[in-house]
């Protein structure tokens, strides 16, 4: 059974930074189309950005330039680098496949706020 287990999460001051860490295990990852999801308070999960197998990337248009996703196959993991964070980051991140979603980890909560 694939667990997803996001990390790296915490309280940070708009315009600070944080790198998300998404550990896989119970199957490789590296053959599947990978992203990070995010679910503010009171709304809908939404996709926020996107790695294929390959490395190619997608975001979400509000994001670009200030998130990076990247995976490390070696070690099944799925990292995602957020700079130049707003209040508006504020929520549960998660990492899951695109295609057919594996089982939903806790996620990790990014709260910005001053």
């Amino acid at each position: 059974q694939v667990q997803l287990v996001e990390s790296g999460g915490g309280l940070v001051q708009p315009g600070g930074s944080l790198r998300l860490s998404c550990v896989a295990s119970g199957r490789d990852l590296s053959g599947f189309l990978m992203g990070w999801f995010r679910q503010p308070p009171g709304k809908r999960r939404e996709l926020v950005a996107d790695i294929a197998t390959d490395g190619s990337t997608n975001y979400k248009d509000s994001l670009k330039g200030r998130f990076t996703i990247s995976r490390v196959n070696a070690e099944n993991t799925l990292y995602l680098q957020m700079n130049s964070l707003q209040p508006e980051d504020t929520a549960v991140y998660y990492c899951n496949r695109l295609a057919i979603p594996f089982p939903w980890g806790q996620g990790t909560q990014v709260t910005v706020s001053s």
